[in-house]
């Protein structure tokens, strides 16, 4: 298990049993192969909500809201027409072919964290932007999904979000008792 998943369980009790997905066949829909912490982040605690404040997309969600599919087709549509009008952030601008795949929605804001993924990359290699959603700030952290989401819940992420992490007590809810 990814060093970083295996600390948040210690962190916060996953609500269930393991539940695999058919990552084959989302892969397929994405058209690119995932990274190995998120799928074991999803199969390990299921889509849901960390702390209040940070919402895992899944792929098997019924909320399209929450799906990582829905929304990965979703974020592609609105960055395009977004960035018809405003510059694409210098993460982007830097390489050519550079793209972003949402992985994580921030509850309440608009804001969303996505993997940063450069041409001839490995997903294991992908970083994390995260984009404050009603503006044009990004912000460029070089953890994977798993590492981030931990730095970020233990307050250990550099970064200007998420001024109340870490909570006194951590949570988990699960989009099965959410939605």
């Amino acid at each position: 298990m990814h060093s970083a998943v295996e600390r948040l369980t210690v962190l916060i009790t996953p609500p269930g049993p393991r539940r695999s997905r058919d990552w084959d066949a989302v892969e397929q829909q994405l058209g690119t192969a995932l990274p190995q912490d998120y799928k074991e982040l999803v199969e390990v605690y299921g889509g849901g909500l960390f702390d209040e404040e940070i919402w895992l997309l899944d792929p098997e969600c019924s909320d399209k809201d929450y799906n990582l599919l829905a929304e990965a087709k979703s974020r592609a549509e609105i960055l395009a027409n977004l960035w018809e009008t405003e510059p694409k952030p210098p993460q982007l601008q830097e390489n050519d072919g550079a793209q972003v795949l949402p992985w994580a929605y921030i509850e309440g804001t608009g804001a969303m964290l996505y993997w940063l993924r450069r041409p001839g990359q490995k997903p294991e290699e992908w970083t994390t932007l995260f984009n404050e959603g009603r503006g044009p700030e990004w912000e460029s952290h070089p953890h994977s999904c798993a590492d981030f989401l931990l730095l970020a819940l233990t307050g250990e992420a550099d970064t200007v979000y998420f001024d109340d992490f870490p909570p006194e007590e951590h949570e988990f809810e699960s989009n099965d008792d959410l939605l």
